[in-house]
């Protein structure tokens, strides 16, 4: 697959040199539409009505693209004309895209999860839909290559949460499960006030050891990927168990401070991807 874009959407691939020439311009359009909706979610001063209210539109637009019609001249970045002959060449499934709406505006409307089930739930429309897409772009599809994809991803968004209490706190958003608050007698006030300390702290832990054991669940799909998007998909990995040990490091204190993947990490992740092994759940 593609490389992770650790500083705008953290968890969306993105083409990179790696990526099969032949499949670029439809990556390269997915992600922008996917941009473009966040963008729309999280970025200006609109209040979450207006938001909804672009998101719509948007949606509408998607569809419009999808019957061989024109868009609306309303947004500034070409991403419907790129998307439209994309979606009719490569057939891609209109579901996952408007899944990926579906997050965009449950985030609006959502800022509190009962549990990790309910999480996970929104994960499937926020993070499992682009490793679909790009499985798809492949002509992969059995269920078992699916259900790997999905972890992956899953695990993908838990570690950006987990990674980014700075960044979704501030928007009021808690992805900590109410119920892992409460086993360690935290409440989701406790995170909004930046409250650091030994029972936070075991919480990120344990929800990071979540992540990660979802991460190797998912990895020995790097096997199945053909060619160069296989060893990128390695890449995506071993980033995300990167963040994780950059998490462990610093005694799981995320709450405070956010672990950032930079240039002096590659020989990390390119000795990792190295090391990959068939055998089901090693990474």
């Amino acid at each position: 697959m593609l490389r992770v874009s650790i500083e705008h959407y953290e968890n969306f691939p993105v083409a990179s040199w790696l990526c099969p020439p032949a499949l670029r311009p439809a990556v390269v359009a997915i992600y922008h539409f996917a941009r473009c909706a966040d963008d729309l979610a999280d970025e200006g001063d609109d209040s979450p009505e207006q938001r909804l209210a672009a998101l719509r539109a948007y949606r509408a637009d998607l569809h419009a693209v999808a019957a061989a019609k024109a868009p609306s001249p309303r947004w500034l970045r070409p991403v419907f004309a790129a998307l439209g002959p994309v979606i009719a060449r490569h057939h891609l499934p209109l579901h996952l895209l408007e899944a990926l709406l579906d997050a965009f505006e449950q985030d609006l409307v959502k800022s509190r999860y009962a549990d990790r089930a309910e999480l996970l739930d929104y994960c499937r429309r926020s993070a499992d839909p682009v490793g679909r897409l790009l499985l798809h772009l492949y002509g992969i599809q059995d269920a078992d290559s699916l259900r790997r994809s999905d972890a992956i991803c899953s695990s993908l968004q838990l570690i950006n949460f987990w990674q980014d209490f700075s960044r979704d706190l501030p928007r009021g958003r808690v992805y900590a499960p109410a119920g892992d608050l409460a086993r360690h007698g935290l409440s989701a006030e406790d995170l909004l006030a930046g409250r650091d300390g030994p029972a936070t702290r075991a919480l990120i832990r344990e929800l990071c050891d979540w992540a990660r054991a979802l991460m190797l669940e998912g990895a020995p799909l790097v096997h199945r990927i053909p060619g160069r998007a296989g060893w990128e998909l390695r890449l995506v990995v071993q980033g995300g168990l990167r963040i994780l040990e950059k998490i462990r490091r610093m005694d799981h204190a995320s709450l405070i401070h956010r672990p950032r993947i930079t240039a002096l990490d590659l020989p990390f992740l390119l000795l990792g991807s190295l090391r990959m092994r068939a055998a089901e759940g090693q990474a």
